[in-house]
């Protein structure tokens, strides 16, 4: 069976393991085709590649770019976009350029409730200070017991509602899509069954969406369940959209499933891969 992984993450942004670590781990896993998709940044793309390439595994560039839409964050996969754009670099350039700020204000809230400490704790998580993230805050309670897992910890306090949670200014649909097509890449809807929208918000992202130019949707994810896949697949037909798939990896024992270990995607699907250039 051909393996593709089209959304995982490594210390580049969030992730546990070096850019070479996953995509070494991918290529023992069996993934035939790799994309790395870190938040908001290139960084890692090289050294992944490099290695990728020399275990046999197709190499696909990637990037998961923070937007806004609707009032909550939503996540959009470019794929198989040339990585020397600069729009597209200057664009992932400004949303880095909020993340310290948000997070400052994150550490803020938190040490209202009495839990102190944890920008910088939250920093010593990651190596990459501009692209500083909820899992890094996530990392630092676990660790110093707050919470059992990262899991936990979003669940409790850093998704909206929740005393950790603070609203940011990302970039719009229409930004990241035009950034992604500019650099002659496939936009994708990030999983999709983690929004918590109604059906007719869903519907209407899906429609501002298309009409930015975006191609894709991810149907299998780490998060989908058999519910959700069957939901985009439905969805990915009426729009005609291409179908991606991917394990949203970002560490061992902390992400819903490994690298490449994803089902397959369903029949009567076109998947993103027939459109890929290189």
């Amino acid at each position: 069976m051909f393996i593709a992984d089209l959304h995982c993450h490594s210390s580049a942004s969030d992730g546990l393991l070096a850019p070479a670590e996953v995509a070494a781990r991918a290529a023992a896993n069996g993934v035939d085709m790799l994309a790395l998709t870190d938040h908001d940044d290139l960084g890692g793309l090289a050294k992944a590649r490099e290695v990728a390439e020399r275990s046999g595994v197709r190499f696909i560039n990637g990037v998961e770019i923070s937007i806004e839409w609707g009032g909550l964050q939503v996540h959009i996969v470019g794929l198989d976009f040339d990585m020397g754009s600069e729009a597209l670099n200057a664009g992932l350039a400004s949303i880095r350029s909020g993340r310290i700020s948000r997070a400052q204000r994150m550490s803020a809230e938190l040490e209202k409730i009495g839990i102190g400490g944890c920008f910088e704790g939250a920093m010593r998580h990651s190596e990459n200070p501009s692209l500083i993230s909820r899992s890094h805050f996530a990392r630092y309670l676990v660790e110093i017991g707050v919470s059992k897992d990262v899991r936990s910890v979003f669940e409790s306090y850093l998704v909206p509602g929740k005393p950790g949670y603070v609203t940011h200014h990302w970039a719009t649909l229409s930004e990241a899509v035009g950034w992604i097509l500019g650099a002659g890449g496939i936009a994708v809807v990030a999983h999709p069954g983690r929004y918590k929208f109604s059906r007719l918000e869903m519907r209407n992202l899906l429609d501002e969406f298309a009409g930015c130019g975006g191609q894709a949707i991810e149907v299998i994810s780490g998060s989908h369940s058999q519910e959700n896949v069957n939901q985009f697949s439905r969805l990915a037909r009426e729009y005609r959209f291409l179908a991606s798939c991917g394990s949203d990896f970002h560490g061992p024992e902390e992400s819903y499933i490994d690298l490449g270990g994803t089902p397959a995607l369903p029949s009567g699907l076109t998947p993103v891969w027939t459109a890929f250039s290189s």
